[in-house]
């Protein structure tokens, strides 16, 4: 990761705005930011499942699409991900195969949410290097 100190509460509040967007058009409100090493913001999503009519709309899913798009590949390993949600498992899945260094979320998932489950393939691969900041900004 890098030498840079990132100013989680902002980004988060990035987070939040684009929540306030997905409920504004008519989905869950869970938005996701993208932040590289150097405190830039990348990317950022909010749900469009309804929209696109698919589970993969989900915020933090877009979000990295577009991540990788802007950095030209798959790899992740200095940005930090700002979620207002838990991710679920499949976005987990995702989060861990991007190689992203750190993962910032509000509120907790009890139903769905993933960061967690010790039951994951990867774990012992990448996701022992993911750096998690939870509860930030949950409400």
């Amino acid at each position: 990761m890098s030498e840079k100190k990132l100013d989680h509460e902002f980004y988060m509040g990035v987070a939040i705005e684009m929540a306030k967007r997905a409920s504004d058009n008519g989905e869950v409100p869970i938005g996701a930011v993208v932040v590289d090493g150097a405190g830039e913001i990348i990317s950022k999503a909010c749900n469009e499942i309804e929209k696109i009519g698919c589970q993969t709309g989900h915020a933090e899913i877009l979000a990295i699409q577009s991540a990788c798009e802007k950095v030209d590949g798959w790899r992740l390993d200095d940005c930090w991900l700002y979620v207002t949600l838990e991710p679920c498992s499949m976005c987990m899945g995702l989060i861990t195969l991007s190689r992203i260094g750190g993962l910032v979320y509000g509120a907790s998932s009890p139903l769905f949410g993933a960061e967690e489950l010790d039951e994951s393939p990867y774990d012992s691969v990448y996701k022992e290097r993911l750096e998690v900041v939870k509860g930030l900004k949950a409400v």
